[in-house]
């Protein structure tokens, strides 16, 4: 379980006629979030500078930043700052900045650069990311009713759902399996359960964003 965020985003703030991209990625690894620095950097090459920032793994261990150019301490530092301040993980800020003619002073920079972090993270919805399993559901169908007022209830979504000679339903359990013993009292222990894979999805207040 840890803090990212939900989307990639993009968000543009203007300070003095220069123009700071702030960008925010959901990346995997360390390797995922360079191809995508390079690619960003590729776009942006008329940019002036493309500071960066990131902090990969649940433990947190992986953390690197970039001034590209900027007054040393005023761009990348600040930018991973905003990521530790939040307890990020597996995050990729980029800001891009177009300068606008007018030095904004070591202060102003890292306000500028620490914004425009934050309205990215914003635009990219904040969550929280859980483990979960898929699992599949298997019983009769004198169970369907009930069981489906079960899980509406519970607040579970059905991922699947497939009609044999039974029924087949798959839904997301976390770390709390109480459901479980719902479906069991319901059905009288007369289904079956079947884990599919494990699966890292993002959650807010609890709940799952599908």
């Amino acid at each position: 379980m840890y803090n990212s965020i939900l989307k990639n985003s993009k968000a543009e703030i203007e300070i003095k006629k220069s123009i700071f991209i702030g960008r925010a990625f959901f990346v995997k690894n360390e390797e995922e979030a360079l191809d995508i620095l390079d690619r960003v950097k590729e776009e942006e090459r008329s940019a002036t500078h493309n500071c960066h920032a990131y902090i990969i793994g649940e433990d947190g261990l992986t953390q690197r930043y970039s001034d590209d150019g900027e007054p040393s301490g005023t761009a990348g530092v600040p930018m991973l700052e905003v990521l530790k301040k939040e307890e990020m993980r597996n995050v990729l800020v980029i800001v891009t900045r177009y300068f606008g003619g007018t030095k904004l002073g070591a202060g102003g920079l890292v306000r500028a650069y620490t914004d425009a972090v934050v309205k990215a993270l914003d635009a990219a919805k904040r969550v929280v990311r859980k483990k979960f399993t898929r699992t599949k559901i298997i019983y009769d169908y004198t169970f369907h009713g009930a069981l489906v007022n079960l899980l509406a209830n519970e607040n579970f979504k059905i991922i699947e759902e497939n009609y044999t000679d039974k029924v087949e339903i798959t839904i997301d359990i976390g770390e709390d399996k109480s459901i479980l013993d719902k479906i069991r009292d319901l059905t009288s222990a007369n289904f079956e359960k079947e884990d599919l894979e494990e699966i890292e999805l993002p959650t807010r207040e609890g709940k799952i964003i599908y």
